[in-house]
């Protein structure tokens, strides 16, 4: 197999998602695995390794993912959401709870550094002076 036979991060990403779609959890991990080993920054490939091992009943494994994607995104609300959700999952009540707090906590900071547009799309702390 050359170089451009081999299937690309994100070629091996949608594999995973389709595997996931038609129930095979496991057969899907091992894609999204694979996916990270082509490229160890793909973000959408970890979130599916999560999503991915929590199906297949592998909480603990799904948990430790879960921190992996975390560690690579701390400033990602979804990354710790997932992190929250895998910890429910497996029983980490209170561990589950600060992971969602912590999510919240920076979903606020985006909402903050990106406030929404006023009615009519004009943001009233943009305006220029005349």
């Amino acid at each position: 197999m050359t170089d451009s036979d081999t299937p690309t991060a994100d070629a091996l990403s949608e594999r995973g998602l389709e595997l996931l779609a038609t129930g095979e959890a496991a057969e899907a991990a091992q894609a999204f695995r694979a996916a990270i080993e082509a490229d160890p920054a793909h973000i959408e490939a970890h979130h599916g390794l999560v999503r991915a091992l929590g199906r297949a009943g592998r909480l603990e494994q799904a948990i430790a993912a879960a921190l992996a994607l975390t560690a690579l995104t701390p400033n990602d609300p979804l990354a710790h959401t997932a992190l929250s959700i895998s910890l429910q999952h497996a029983g980490h009540i209170p561990q589950a709870e600060a992971a969602a707090a912590r999510a919240k906590v920076l979903e606020w900071k985006l909402q903050l550094r990106n406030p929404p547009a006023a009615p009519g799309g004009e943001n009233p702390d943009s305006k220029e002076l005349m």
